[in-house]
């Protein structure tokens, strides 16, 4: 089963047996794809049997085994693969039974991989993947280049394959998880926009965490190019593990090769030349994250064979995505900001540099995953007016933050929304960047985020 290179062979799955473990969406789609190929499945999940997903269910009606409960070494009798779900950690014991025995683990990533005729451009980083994800897949569709979007974001690898050919170009975005599960995969093209402490109560350490997203380098060539961020100081610890060709972005300086700003205008430098495209102030895009995040996506897709005029049309017109410093509505001159996406310190950095100092009203909260705090109690002193904390436990963050700003305990989302109006004036910012992941309240990012629209909305038909 074992391949060299991914887009160079299909392993026979057909009468095999493959374990998937995890049976949220990249699961369930690795199962799909698993099944499609004529192999035996089984989806094994920590998850009671009452409490799996529908999609699961339809899954064994077309014939998976479930697994509940849990996922022990006895499964992998007389299997021939087991695949990962981002979600599930990688030294978990039935992998390394699996590793012991000779069985290949993979991830969705890579199994989807095996079977993609198209290339790749994949793009992680700390921050900002999804936004240039979505801006890199949208000029790539737009200049009439077949493929997917996805990845970590919203639809999982393998269930894109129905939009490959030979010629497709799929922009992938990559999480440390997932990165951690490769082994042949090979990106046409690999970016990583950033790095800064994240997930560490996953990966343990910085470095290790560092060496999770390197790993998008790791079997790229002669071809393929690569992208990091000048600006990023952390990000150059990944120059030696580049091996195809370099391009850097920058909003600060000119760079030899890449993309950069000049005269306000966004410049192209690379074997197609230099090439002006367009002006900065004709991003739609708020904050200057957004515009390195602009400089990625244009970079990237141009690499993939886009023109410049797709690639103007289509960052002039982008719209924020959900949750990612999306403006959802304004009452009494009050403007509200859904960020809730910023799971971490340095996400939600860049989110107080958009908005005038003084008139930040900042909700944060939640699971602490780990990371640098300083630089961003920092920003609040310098920035914040008022700082309204939800969550469990808010003691920690309370207790962090002391003496940066005027702190609110609120406990609830509903009652930090409520009481930021309250205390804010005309021209004011109500803005939800948690700095933390919202499991200790709400089952992720989105329903967080989805949660913050409905008070705001409940709020403004109140004042009406």
């Amino acid at each position: 089963m074992k391949a060299t290179r991914f887009a160079e062979t299909f392993p026979d799955l057909n009468g095999r047996h493959v374990v998937v473990v995890g049976a949220g969406k990249s699961g369930r789609a690795a199962a799909r794809l698993a099944l499609d190929h004529g192999a035996s499945v089984t989806l094994a999940d920590l998850r009671e049997a009452a409490d799996f997903p529908d999609a699961a269910n339809a899954l064994e009606k077309r014939g998976v085994h479930l697994h509940p409960g849990g996922h022990p070494a006895a499964l992998l009798q007389q299997v021939d693969l087991v695949v990962l779900s981002p979600g599930v950690p990688i030294d978990i014991d039935m992998a390394g039974e699996a590793r012991a025995r000779g069985i290949p683990v993979w991830g969705e990533v890579e199994l989807a991989a095996r079977f993609t005729e198209g290339r790749v451009i994949g793009i992680s980083g700390s921050n900002g993947k999804s936004t240039v994800t979505a801006m890199t897949g949208a000029i790539l569709r737009s200049a009439g280049i077949a493929g997917g979007t996805g990845g970590n974001l919203d639809t999982p690898f393998a269930d894109l394959l129905d939009q490959d050919t030979p010629a497709a170009v799929h922009a992938l975005e990559l999480s440390s998880f997932q990165l951690e599960t490769i082994e042949a995969f090979r990106p046409f093209g690999a970016v990583v926009l950033n790095l800064s402490p994240d997930h560490l109560d996953r990966h343990g350490t910085l470095e290790t965490y560092a060496a999770a997203k390197a790993r998008i380098f790791e079997n790229q060539s002669d071809g393929d190019f690569a992208v990091l961020n000048a600006d990023d100081a952390p990000s150059r610890r990944f120059d030696s593990a580049v091996r195809a060709d370099l391009h850097t972005i920058s909003t600060q300086v000119e760079t030899v090769k890449g993309a950069f700003v000049r005269d306000g205008r966004i410049i192209l430098r690379t074997d197609f030349g230099e090439e002006k495209l367009l002006l900065v102030d004709a991003l739609t895009l708020p904050g200057k994250h957004n515009l390195s995040n602009a400089l990625a996506a244009a970079l990237a897709a141009r690499l993939g064979g886009a023109p410049v005029n797709a690639i103007d049309a289509v960052l002039s017109s982008f719209r924020p995505l959900a949750h990612r410093l999306e403006r959802v509505g304004a009452i009494r001159n009050v403007t509200f900001y859904n960020d809730s996406k910023a799971t971490n310190p340095a996400a939600t950095l860049p989110a107080l540099d958009a908005f005038e100092a003084g008139t930040i009203h900042l909700i944060v909260g939640g699971k602490d995953k780990g990371g640098d705090w300083d630089a961003l109690v920092d920003a609040v002193r310098a920035r914040v007016r008022r700082l309204l904390v939800i969550g469990a436990d808010p003691a920690p963050m309370m207790q962090r933050f002391e003496g940066a700003c005027e702190i609110l305990e609120c406990g609830t989302l509903d009652s930090a929304t409520e009481t930021a109006l309250a205390g804010a004036d005309d021209g004011d910012v109500v803005l939800l960047s948690p700095a933390c992941a919202s499991f200790d309240q709400f089952d992720d990012f989105k329903q967080r985020g989805e949660a913050f629209r409905q008070a705001v909305r409940a709020l403004g038909e109140r004042y009406a």
